[in-house]
């Protein structure tokens, strides 16, 4: 399946529009992957830990977005967008959401 940040498919035509499709994630923060990020940010670099947990809910999010179309008959997802969120007590989790709209295409 098609999935794509534009609004338009350049040289195919669209021959329906199914609706909004969304796929959501929510991944918890670890305590250690805490500690070890809160060490990285004193001494500088990348956190490789949270950049894993927010690759693997991205990727969630928009298989269920993908599942989503599928159930409708789409071939593709336009104007997708992915918005990330902290959410919870002291912001503790990790929100990853995937939206577009589901369509057909020749």
């Amino acid at each position: 399946m098609l999935i794509t940040t534009t609004s338009t498919l350049q040289d195919k035509t669209v021959t329906e529009h199914l609706g909004l499709v969304s796929g959501e994630a929510i991944i918890g923060a670890n305590v250690f992957r805490d500690f070890f990020a809160g060490i990285r940010d004193i001494v500088g670099g990348r956190s490789g830990s949270y950049e894993r947990a927010l690759r693997d809910a991205k990727e969630i999010a928009l298989r269920e977005m993908q599942e989503e179309a599928d159930k409708l008959g789409a071939n593709a997802v336009i104007g997708v967008d992915l918005d990330y969120e902290t959410v919870g007590r002291e912001s503790s989790m990790l929100m990853v959401t995937a939206s577009g709209t589901a369509i057909t295409y020749q």
